[in-house]
C-alpha cells in the first residue's frame, strides 16, 4: 500500500482523483483492510495545513483527538477527552470519528455548534452540513461554526461491552436583537437526536420547549440529564 501525504489541497483533490483511499487515523479502517485487503493507495491529510487546524471557530479533520484543546469550544474539547484510552486519542483523528465511527462522539457537540462541513471531491472543495456528510462519507477537510455564548457536556459512565453510554451536549448562541438559542443533541445508544429552542424563559419552560422536538422521543431517564445539563447550562454566566 502506498501513503500519500499531500501538502495542499490541490494535490489532496488529485490524490483522490487516482483512486487513494482516505486513512484518517486508521484506527477504525485497519481491522478492516485486515481482513478483506489493503488498497493500493492511501491518503492521510496530517501534512495538510488546512486539515490541521485548532481555532475558536474551526477545527480540521486531521487533528487528533488529544490535540483538541483551547481555543476550540469547551463542548468539542470535553467530548474529544472522553473518547477511548490515551492511545486512542492520540491516534484517531475529528474526521474519523465523525464519518468512518459508530459510535459518532463528536457528532452531538458537532451539531450544537450547528457546525458546517469544509469537504474535497475530486471535483473540488465545497461546504456542506452534517447530515450530507454522514450519508455521502466525502473526505472531510474540517468544521465551522460560531462560536457559543457558552457550551457543556456530558457522558454518563457505560458497562464494558454494553450499550453506548448515553451523551448529552448543549450551547448556547446569540440570535440578533439581543436573542439567545440554546441547541441540545443527544446520543441514546447508537441515535443521535437534536433540537433547539429560545432561551428568553425560565429552565422548566425551555426544556419543556424542547420535549416538542425530536429529543421528546427520549426515554424519562435521559430527559433527566437533559433537564439537568441544561439548567445547569443556563446558569452560567456567558464565556464560561
Amino acid at each position: 500500500m502506498l501513503l500519500r501525504l499531500p501538502v495542499s489541497v490541490s494535490e489532496a483533490q488529485e490524490c483522490l482523483a487516482e483512486g487513494a483511499v482516505p486513512i484518517g487515523g486508521a484506527t477504525l479502517v485497519w481491522a478492516t483492510w485486515l481482513r478483506d485487503g489493503f488498497p493500493e493507495q492511501a491518503l492521510s491529510l496530517r501534512d495538510l495545513p488546512e486539515a490541521n487546524v485548532v481555532g475558536r471557530e474551526e477545527l480540521g479533520a486531521a487533528v487528533v483527538l488529544n490535540q483538541v484543546r483551547d481555543p476550540a469550544p469547551e463542548v468539542l474539547r470535553r467530548a474529544a477527552a472522553s473518547v477511548g484510552t490515551g492511545a486512542v486519542r492520540r491516534t484517531a483523528t475529528v474526521g474519523g470519528n465523525l464519518v468512518g465511527s459508530t459510535l459518532r462522539c463528536l457528532l452531538p457537540p458537532a451539531l450544537v455548534l450547528d457546525a458546517r462541513c469544509t469537504v474535497l471531491e475530486p471535483h473540488g472543495r465545497s461546504e456542506t452540513d452534517l447530515s450530507e456528510v454522514l450519508a455521502k462519507r466525502p473526505l472531510l477537510l474540517g468544521l465551522r461554526w460560531r462560536e457559543p455564548l457558552v457550551s457543556g457536556y456530558r457522558k454518563l459512565s457505560g458497562d464494558a461491552g454494553g450499550a453506548p453510554p448515553l451523551v448529552v451536549a448543549a450551547a448556547v448562541h446569540a440570535e440578533g436583537g439581543g436573542q439567545h438559542r440554546l441547541r441540545v443533541a443527544v446520543r441514546d445508544g447508537y441515535e443521535v437526536l437534536s433540537g433547539s429552542t429560545g432561551c428568553g424563559d425560565g429552565a422548566e419552560e425551555v426544556v419543556g420547549a424542547l420535549w416538542r422536538t425530536d429529543l421528546g422521543a427520549l426515554g424519562a431517564a435521559a430527559r433527566d440529564v437533559v433537564r439537568e445539563e441544561v439548567t445547569a447550562l443556563l446558569a452560567r454566566p456567558a464565556g464560561r
